[in-house]
């Protein structure tokens, strides 16, 4: 019988919680952090359609790295360019889901530079 992580385990049972409440519909989708040690990675979704509309990582081939290379800095980065193309695509609220993380550091930062694009929570 394997072994699992109890750290895995308790961050999947908060993002079921989590999805519980929330779910993203055509007029106010959902935007969804998934964070590394690395890279952070953001998408909006329709879970009605169940389509992504727009999504933003450190490993896209659109990101460059901006002048604050902390990671929050580049977190933030990705939070303003995922705006860009959210409003592109027409979406202009959104439903935030943290992913299992707590609201603070690189999700925060995240969030902060999509408001700061114009998408409003």
């Amino acid at each position: 019988m394997a072994k699992t992580n109890p750290k895995t385990t308790a961050r999947a049972k908060r993002v079921l919680r989590i999805r519980k409440k929330i779910s993203g519909t055509s007029d106010q989708p959902r935007l969804r952090v998934f964070k590394s040690n690395k890279h952070i990675y953001a998408q909006i979704i329709d879970d009605q359609s169940g389509k992504t509309l727009a999504s933003m990582s450190t490993v896209d081939k659109g990101f460059q790295n901006p002048e604050d290379k902390s990671k929050t800095g580049v977190a933030k980065q990705v939070g303003i360019l995922l705006a860009e193309k959210a409003l592109n695509a027409g979406v202009s609220k959104v439903v935030f889901d943290r992913g299992g993380s707590i609201y603070h550091g690189r999700v925060k930062a995240l969030s902060e530079g999509a408001r700061e694009g114009g998408i409003q929570f």
